[in-house]
């Protein structure tokens, strides 16, 4: 269990010359400028970043109204800023450095949570970093834009012309794209199973649910055998027939579960194997020397884990705060391991680090940020070994609210490394030899002062959402075993709440220092989204409060309203589904879920790279010596933002993927076994059923259901039947049986086995009137009730 839910799985700057979103904002002079003058340099860089099909001399002319000696002065002004390298001259147009141009060949590499198509630039300068993400838009219509012929449709591995257009959404790509025309279909290499053929040729099944089945002859197959999933090229794209492929390397049977997680890394497009250069400057980095540090080997920090837990890039510690100003009161220290100082700004570590955004956790293995020499060895804080860091000393009053903090770089050494489960038996009263000792002096004092700092979490009121995490056990042969729910630990908690303090912290100190950075902020929930949860609530009985201005305890009342109750579930889900998703920005509008103002992440540098660029900036503004945030970082901060909150829902889609496909491999055995389940999800299609012993879900298509009309109503969440009144809500314990599994697609199906219940009569009232009026429309319009969703 990860101790700050998807906040801690274990502001900023920019890249080199990279020109970010936060430079193309509306400066503060505005663009209706008098017709005919010339324009200030604000205003021609602000046009171009805006408008960049526009962006050449005579747009600019035309634009702005310039002739005569304004449209001289203009060839003089634009010479000027090309020379100060505000802009760069292109055959036919003006960018700013590190813009895409309006016309660009982008490779499509991996799909964003929504699977819209996401691309990079085909030629990008190493020396600016990471090139930035594209999301591409594809055509609905069957006609292309000159309405002749099909619009291009375009797949992962394709490289294609594009239109590029400056993105308005925060935290997802910097730009969007309209493809112009496909250049070359399938770069690079495709994942696929390799199932025999006649002749001892073959045939691949596609992993994605629209791939392409392909041919391989048998000269192209090498050693693959029926079952392989394999890593394939286009060998020959003809214009009859299906293409043909050749084997580039065998991953494994597509039963074991290496396989399964190879399918989302290679339908994510996460890179997964380091560079040399990269393997070779973790190689030759060397121990962190004392410069600039203070000693702290003598302080007694230590590291509280999950028992498997292979890095370690947090320690505690706790004690009494001696001040007499500050009576009972208690002082956290939170220490981290400094990978500013081993990951220095545009190296091939940091760039491929940028490149990943975070480490990626899957049920056999986990696809690191950073080598294993640097995650697994100098940055983890290792028992009994030192170690730098940079850590943060909390005072706490014995109110729990905190009085201040002092952030310090310095060489240290853990006391000891527990897991959850040692801390917890040993304050519970159950010591072994290694935490018997540690008790009094130091476990006690971190307890005391997670119990004063739960007094001011309980003031916050942050979000308290009961959602159990489960976790997949697998076997020696890396199958399913079994699916749990880890116990909640205080010590998770204690891990938790320390956690959050520091990363306020961080933010605090940035923010007072007027350094730059990026903040993890967490936006309130829409006004539809409050509608919809209050029109679902009101079905329950519950009320929500109306207007826009909604804080967390609002929600908190409502999910404890139904503590105890048959809604309990649902009420919690509903809540959820509310709630908009964390991001990375620049711009800070607090987080809503934690309920607070300030906060960055700070914490887990060894696998999020925001924690990092955090790093570095409280080292370059604390002059904590080498390995502090540059100019060209603080630049590109917005593109960075954006770029790893892509990364980081690339995934978590990945990870939920592999989890769906390895129980969908597991219960592949099990088609025809009943299964009790509770209704997830309701959609006008169908119910999506979960097997909580599993951590399943499972689709019902609503033709499936029954011999009634089944009708959707939104705002109850249930389908009802129209002449029996019969129906299904969401949260309802159901009793199903497995129709079928797909697991390459961890896709599973199910029929009802149980009876609907009778819906309340809002419900039915709500249905016998839409389908008067939808009866009445018809017999208007002269056509027949749909034959489907009986």
């Amino acid at each position: 269990m990860s101790k700050i839910p998807r906040e801690r799985t274990k502001g900023m700057g920019k890249r080199p010359g990279k020109i970010g979103r936060a430079s193309l904002q509306p400066a503060a002079e505005p663009l209706n400028i008098a017709h005919g003058a010339l324009p200030s340099r604000e205003v021609i860089l602000r046009f171009i970043a805006d408008h960049p099909q526009k962006a050449s001399k005579r747009e600019l002319a035309k634009a702005f109204g310039l002739k005569g000696d304004s449209r001289v002065e203009l060839k003089h002004l634009l010479r000027e800023l090309e020379q100060e390298g505000m802009l760069q001259k292109t055959r036919k147009s003006l960018i700013r450095p590190g813009a895409l141009p309006p016309v660009t060949v982008l490779d499509i590499t991996t799909r964003d949570k929504d699977g819209e198509l996401i691309g990079r630039p085909a030629e990008w300068p190493e020396e600016m970093g990471v090139a930035p993400a594209v999301a591409i838009r594809q055509s609905t219509s069957a006609a292309g834009r000159n309405g002749k012929g099909k619009a291009p449709v375009a797949g992962i591995g394709d490289r294609i012309l594009a239109k590029i257009f400056p993105a308005s959404d925060r935290g997802g790509p910097a730009y969007t794209a309209r493809i112009i025309k496909i250049l070359d279909k399938r770069r690079g290499a495709l994942l696929g199973v390799f199932k025999d053929a006649p002749g001892g040729a073959g045939r691949l099944l596609p992993i994605e649910r629209r791939g392409e089945e392909m041919v391989i002859d048998p000269e192209y197959k090498g050693e693959a055998k029926d079952g392989d999933l394999v890593e394939v090229e286009v060998a020959r794209l003809g214009r009859f027939g299906l293409p043909r492929a050749k084997v580039l390397s065998i991953v494994g049977s597509v039963a074991s579960e290496k396989a399964i997680s190879m399918i989302a890394i290679h339908a994510h497009g996460i890179p997964y194997t380091f560079p040399p250069a990269v393997v070779a400057e973790a190689d030759d980095a060397k121990p962190a020397t004392m410069s600039h540090r203070e000693d702290w080997r003598d302080v007694p920090l230590i590291t509280i884990d999950p028992a498997d837990a292979k890095d370690h890039d947090d320690a505690v510690y706790a004690e009494a705060d001696p001040s007499p100003d500050n009576p009972d009161g208690v002082i956290v220290t939170v220490a981290i391991a400094d990978v500013s100082y081993y990951v220095r700004p545009n190296s091939p570590l940091d760039r491929e680090a940028l490149k990943r955004g975070n480490s990626v956790y899957f049920p056999d293995r986990v696809v690191p940020m950073l080598p294993e020499r640097i995650s697994n060895d100098l940055c983890s804080l290792r028992e009994g070994q030192d170690r730098p860091a940079l850590a943060v000393r909390m005072m706490f009053s014995k109110e729990g609210r905190k009085i201040g903090h002092t952030f310090h770089r310095v060489m240290m050494k853990s006391a000891a490394k527990l897991s959850y489960q040692q801390a917890q038996a040993a304050i519970d009263g159950k010591p072994d030899d290694k935490t018997g000792p540690l008790l009094e002096p130091i476990l006690k004092p971190l307890w005391n002062a997670y119990r004063i700092m739960t007094l001011g979490r309980g003031r916050r009121q942050p979000l308290e959402l009961d959602m159990p995490e489960r976790k997949i056990q697998l076997k020696p042969d890396g199958t399913v075993d079994r699916v749990v729910v880890p116990p909640r630990l205080d010590a998770h908690k204690l891990i938790e709440e320390m956690m959050i303090q520091a990363n306020v912290s961080a933010a605090e100190t940035l923010e007072k220092k007027r350094q730059v950075l990026i903040y993890r902020i967490h936006d309130g929930p829409t006004l539809a989204k409050q509608e919809v949860l209050r029109e679902f609530l009101a079905t329950l009985g519950i009320s929500l409060p109306k207007g826009g201005n909604m804080r967390a305890n609002n929600f908190n009342m409502i999910l404890a309203k139904a503590d105890d109750t048959p809604h309990q579930t649902m009420v919690n889900e509903m809540v959820l589904r509310s709630q908009s998703q964390a991001i990375y920005s620049p711009e800070n509008i607090g987080h809503f879920g934690l309920n607070l103002m300030k906060y960055a992440h700070f914490t887990s540098p060894i696998r999020r790279y925001a924690d990092l660029i955090v790093h570095r900036a409280l080292v370059g503004s604390l002059g904590f010596g080498e390995g502090g945030i540059t100019p060209d970082e603080e630049a590109a901060l917005d593109d960075i933002a954006a770029e790893i909150s892509t990364f980081e829902r690339r995934a978590m889609a990945a990870e939920r993927e592999t989890v769906d496909r390895l129980i969908a491999h597991h219960l592949a055995g099990r088609v025809g076994e009943e299964f009790e389940g509770r209704i997830g999800g309701v959609t006008k299609s169908g119910l999506f059923v979960a097997l909580p012993d599993y951590g399943a879900d499972g689709f019902i298509p609503i033709s499936t259901l029954g011999t009634d009309y089944f009708i959707y109503d939104e705002a109850h969440q249930a389908l009802s039947g129209e002449k029996t009144g019969l129906g299904y809500r969401l949260g309802d314990s159901v009793t199903v049986k497995l129709a079928e599994a797909i697991p390459l697609a961890g896709a599973l199906r199910f029929e009802m086995i149980s009876e609907g219940r009778k819906m309340p009569t809002a419900v039915r009232s709500f249905h016998k009137a839409g389908r008067r009026d939808a009866s009445r429309a018809r017999k208007q319009a002269g056509t027949r009730p749909p034959r489907g969703r009986r």
